[in-house]
């Protein structure tokens, strides 16, 4: 593996390092057949050759996303440099996106993610429920650094961009079925229908089922066969109404829902170090009062495991849909842009959080969320083209709630935790391009944004003898209006100088601001009696936490090289974050978490992208990150404790690999095979200390993890006539090397025994696709 994994790094340092983005869909470009197309993105709210944009964004066309069975963010792995998409310990439908080290650890409904999610131009606020398939999708755009200007709030990092497929006008379609490991079956079907007056219409859709990855012991307390399961389905209706020469009506309703197992929360470990906190110690003073009981302590394994015993009936159920309408109305050199949207969702889980058949700790969120976005946009060019303007306004509306029931030690301690927000947003802003010679081109952005937020809090422990709790005891209950609302504005800018040095050179230099949002720590579970400063009792509901900023400088280069064969892009940049929202997990009456406005960082680094097409067969497709992330100041307990933090979800380095070979061709087809590897060295999955006073007590090092790399292999053939169709046929391969490093965890810490559990990539696994297109 490491022998493998240098022969990449190395070759990818040969080739000039790079995204798998912009070869695909050459035939479309206007390219030579003997050169690479580019793919046109809709970045900066109109559509640019990727090329020409002054930002550093990957981009993948269908093309590739097709080669790859790609139709989810979760699925996207390291596609880009310096970015790095998990699944959220214990959920199969959260999302956890981290750019240049900014990222949300906590998926909790009333928070706000570090990375914009956008389908179709419509925002996707919320981490919970935002793995969905699209079954159709023409391509996803990575925009690394923040947008605040174009993007607003949480586009702090960077932002995601997926862009489906639109009706054509012309009858086709395709269906599709594969079979793979451990019994998984997916459908996926388009129709695209003929147009029919001004009317055209498209439906997609697709269906996943797969058993479990990890088998549970027969007759075990939970009822279950198997976790880490799928069943899951989701379409998409997309009608286009050509209402005039100028005017074209885009309507979307999308509807995902699931219904499956989550992740097996596999105990890594709990404490031994003889402490009193350390419950679970057979050698401990307190074992007899939890270990003896719940003995943990035989169940902790640090390998993965295949099967395993729980008692809990886990699940995870997801119901989601939107409705969307974008009209726009070309004036000539201007257009005018609306799009509506209205977003539904409900998302439960149940979690056994101690991944062992002893009823340690249970617990449920059961979520309800709806938001209404409206988006106006004028883009134009005026001045003989010398200029080039974006103006836009933006209104944003939420409400979310949850109910947060735990149990503990098999009813030894009973809560109830519900928690809600309700947002509302306003945004101006205005982006204006200007080319002061041929050459050389002066950007000026900027975004105004005011919101407000508002929390209802309600925490009853119904029962909690330890505490002297034998009934149940309300001990906070705020309803909406009982604490004053959070209200946050924000100015962001952006300036960018962009030199076209040749015909085939662009470089740039950019200052960008990004933010995202403040809010209230609806987890909080620590209340006191109410002052005249905190009627509430719960000091942190009457602070509420600051909007997290970022000033990022970045210079970059874009080339097209050895007559179009080569593609090679530079981006370094320097981030300055300020009020950093760090999340803390606490054990104590409850299982929780709180964000502290906690730090100032500087990161920086360096990112390579490249595609290459040596010969008209193969192309070649790499990327490399560094990143440097470092505290200029986090205080904890009133101490500046910086050079004892670490840093969450920031791997120094991330690399990608690809290629692409055309095999041979005939009347019979074309065959193909396709080859990537990802890679991401050792992360930190938490904000803890480096080292600790006690043995016992929370350290980052528990839950860091060890990288990871991934290796994929697909061999196609393709466009088989087939009775006047073209069929496909593919075999797979995924996680070829069998990685089993986790990759994501959870620190109960020393309040809670030490129980550290982890989440591991999935297996190796194979699996057949069958489709055709007509």
């Amino acid at each position: 593996m490491k022998a493998l994994l240098a022969c990449a790094s190395i070759g990818a340092l040969a080739l000039g390092l790079t995204t798998p983005a912009l070869a695909q869909d050459s035939g479309d470009s206007g390219a030579e057949s003997d050169g690479l197309g580019m793919i046109v993105v809709t970045a900066q709210k109109r559509s640019e050759n990727i090329q020409d944009v002054p930002i550093a964004i990957s981009a993948v066309g269908s093309e590739f996303l097709e080669s790859r069975g790609i139709d989810s963010i979760d699925k996207l792995g390291t596609l880009a440099p310096n970015v790095k998409i998990e699944r959220a310990p214990a959920s199969k439908s959260i999302s956890q996106i981290a750019i240049r080290g900014s990222v949300t650890i906590n998926p909790a409904i009333t928070w706000e993610p570090a990375v914009g999610l956008y389908l179709d131009g419509v925002y996707i606020a919320k981490a919970q429920g935002s793995i969905f398939d699209v079954a159709d999708l023409e391509r996803i755009e990575v925009l690394r650094g923040p947008q605040g200007t174009l993007y607003g709030r949480n586009a702090l990092a960077g932002a995601v961009n997926l862009i489906t497929k639109k009706p054509s006008g012309e009858a086709g379609g395709l269906a599709e079925v594969t079979y793979g490991s451990f019994d998984e079956m997916r459908l996926r079907g388009v129709i695209d229908l003929p147009q029919m007056g001004a009317f055209s219409a498209k439906v997609s859709g697709q269906y996943r089922k797969r058993d479990g990855l990890i088998d549970l012991a027969p007759n075990n307390p939970s009822g279950r066969n198997s976790t880490d399961s799928i069943d899951s389905g989701s379409f998409m209706v997309q009608l286009r109404a050509e209402i005039a020469d100028n005017v074209t009506a885009d309507y979307t309703y999308d509807y995902s829902k699931m219904s499956q197992t989550p992740p097996f929360s596999q105990l890594l470990r709990v404490n031994r170090n003889g402490d009193p906190r350390d419950i679970f110690d057979p050698n401990g003073p307190s074992y007899a009062f939890g270990g003896a009981f719940f003995p943990l302590d035989t169940i902790a394994n640090p390998d993965r495991v295949t099967s395993a015993s729980i008692d809990a009936p886990a699940y995870e159920r997801s119901r989601s849909y939107g409705h969307a309408l974008t009209l726009t109305v070309g004036l000539g050199d201007a257009e005018i842009k609306s799009i509506t949207a209205y977003r539904d969702m409900a998302w439960a889980d149940g979690l056994d959080l101690d991944g062992s058949p002893f009823p340690v700790a249970f617990t449920q969120r059961i979520s309800d969320y709806n938001a209404f976005s409206q988006e106006l946009q004028l883009t134009g060019q005026a001045f003989d083209d010398a200029l080039s303007y974006v103006l836009g306004g933006f209104y944003f509306k939420e409400q979310a709630e949850t109910l947060n029931p735990q149990t503990y030690f098999g009813g030894g301690v009973d809560l109830d935790s519900n928690y809600g927000s309700n947002t509302e947003a306003y945004a101006l802003y205005a982006q204006l391009d200007y080319k002061l010679t041929e050459a050389l081109k002066l950007t000026l952005g900027a975004r105004y944004t005011h919101e407000r937020k508002d929390i209802s809090r309600f925490f009853r422990v119904n029962f909690d003898p330890a505490n002297g709790i034998l009934a149940p005891l309300v001990v906070a209950d705020l309803p909406y209006g009982s604490i004053p609302d959070a209200t946050y504005n924000n100015f962001s800018p952006a300036v960018t100088l962009a030199y076209k040095a040749s015909e085939n050179v662009n470089v740039y230099a950019r200052f960008a601001r990004g933010f995202k949002s403040g809010g209230f720590n609806g987890e909080t579970n620590v209340f006191a009696a109410p002052t005249a400063a905190c009627p509430s009792g719960a000091l942190e509901l009457c602070s509420p936490y600051r909007p997290e900023k970022v000033d990022t400088f970045e210079v970059g280069l874009k080339s097209q090289l050895f007559d179009n064969r080569v593609v090679l892009n530079v981006a370094a940049f320097r981030d300055e974050r300020k009020d950093m929202q760090l999340s803390v997990f606490t054990a104590t009456t409850g299982a929780a978490s709180i964000i502290q406005n906690a730090a100032a960082a500087r990161i920086q680094g360096l990112e390579f992208e490249t595609v290459i097409r040596p010969v008209d067969a193969l192309t070649i497709n790499a990327s490399l990150a560094f990143l440097d992330s470092d505290y200029k100041r986090f205080i904890d307990g009133g101490v500046d404790v910086s050079n004892n933090r670490a840093f969450p979800h920031a791997p120094k380095t991330t690399a990608a690999i690809g290629a692409d070979l055309r095999v041979a061709e005939g009347d019979w087809g074309k065959f193909n095979l396709y080859a990537d590897l990802s890679y991401s060295s050792s992360y930190f999955t938490f904000p803890y200390a480096l080292t600790a006073p006690a043995a016992s007590d929370q350290v980052a090092g528990s839950s860091k993890s060890a990288g990871r790399t991934i290796v994929n292999l697909r061999a196609t053939v393709a466009e088989i006539p087939l009775g006047g169709v073209d069929a496909d046929l593919s075999v797979f391969v995924r996680n070829l090397t069998e990685e089993d490093n986790p990759s994501n965890f959870i620190d109960f810490g020393p309040g809670f025994g030490g129980i550290l559990l982890g989440y591991f990539p999935e297996p190796r696994t194979f699996g057949v696709t069958a489709g055709v297109k007509f």
